[in-house]
């Protein structure tokens, strides 16, 4: 478990692949606990990436910092960014996509759907094109919306699945785990209001290593 950033509010740390955000066993915060020596730690979950996913969070060590993060997060002050692998390239070098989302609990999965109804909302993220290479690109992304799966059902839905997302169109042939990585963490320190900073480039490997990496 790599530990970024820690203070008496506040943990940053890495989330590898395969791993649950929620506090539970063998999940994220008990993870977080043993890095840092604290077996009953206060360990708090604000936000979660799918468990396919990898990359930067923060969890809150108080449930005071805990409800500031969550505001921020509700609020719009809480800054996301992602970089994802794609099958294909969209047409634009960068854009916007708003679609609305509806997910299915009892399959576990997120669709995009044409009209409103229960449980439909909207989601929204852009994109920016960094690089392609053979029939793939590598995107930066912002969140402007956090649905459950909503980066890889969109994507998937515009016909640019990320590679090794098989849940969401990606070939039975992709031979790695989904491409999708947080990238950048912005928020304010909950106890100081100082505006923190954290990024992290995905691992060297593939498909991340068929893109030269770069200031982004």
């Amino acid at each position: 478990m790599d530990i970024v950033y820690q203070d008496n509010r506040v943990v940053v740390c890495i989330k590898p692949p395969g791993i649950r955000s929620t506090d539970e066993p063998e999940g994220l915060p008990q993870l977080v606990r043993d890095a840092l020596g604290e077996p009953d730690g206060n360990i708090r979950t604000v936000h979660r990436l799918d468990q396919a996913v990898g990359g930067l969070m923060v969890l809150a060590r108080t449930r005071r910092a805990a409800a500031d993060l969550s505001h921020q997060i509700q609020e719009g002050g809480f800054r996301k960014e992602y970089l994802a692998v794609l099958h294909g390239a969209p047409q634009e070098p960068s854009g916007t996509f708003t679609d609305l989302l509806w997910r299915d609990k009892a399959e576990r999965k997120t669709y995009v759907v044409q009209e409103l109804g229960k449980d439909v909302r909207e989601a929204v993220l852009e994109y920016e094109v960094l690089a392609k290479a053979e029939a793939a690109s590598l995107v930066h992304i912002v969140l402007r919306t956090g649905r459950t799966h909503q980066i890889r059902a969109q994507f998937s839905a515009h016909g640019l699945p990320l590679w090794g997302d098989r849940k969401y169109g990606a070939p039975e042939a992709d031979i790695c785990s989904v491409a999708l990585w947080s990238y950048r963490l912005g928020f304010t320190h909950p106890a100081t209001g100082e505006a923190l900073a954290f990024c992290q480039r995905p691992p060297e490997e593939y498909p991340w290593t068929m893109f030269p990496y770069m200031d982004t």
